[in-house]
């Protein structure tokens, strides 16, 4: 090798210390990034959740409704039990709506692993086996 090359070209020694230095960065930006990946799939499947609470919720009223029906039509003729009707079939109309989008969100969150940080993770670990051979 000619002498030129030589002083360019780090050694061994270097290339595995500067290597030694690297890996800790490198593990600390992979866990950043698995924080990352889960906060934002937790925040998902939180508005998942909290749209189950609200098809929760307008199923009570739905039924609360359904209950001032059956009264409505055992103290009454036709008018008023059929209007309180028709707001009960609504409101649980719009409960499973709720009902579905909130499946939907929490199903798009799943699995709650980190896959890209994993995926990453296994990368490295595969270029530092080529590395040591």
């Amino acid at each position: 090798m000619r002498p030129e090359m030589r002083d360019a070209e780090p050694t061994i020694g270097a290339l595995v210390h500067q290597l030694s230095e690297e890996i800790p960065e490198l593990v600390r930006s992979e866990l950043r990034l698995a924080q990352a990946e889960v906060a934002e799939k937790g925040k998902r499947v939180g508005l998942g959740l909290g749209m189950f609470s609200a098809a929760g919720l307008v199923a009570f009223f739905g039924l609360a409704t359904l209950v001032a029906t059956a009264v409505l039509g055992l103290a009454e003729a036709l008018p008023a039990w059929l209007s309180a009707l028709v707001v009960a079939v609504v409101l649980l109309a719009v409960a499973g709506a709720f009902g579905l989008l909130g499946k939907r969100k929490v199903s798009d969150g799943q699995p709650l692993k980190p896959e890209r940080a994993i995926a990453g993770v296994q990368a490295d670990v595969a270029t530092l086996k080529e590395v040591r051979r």
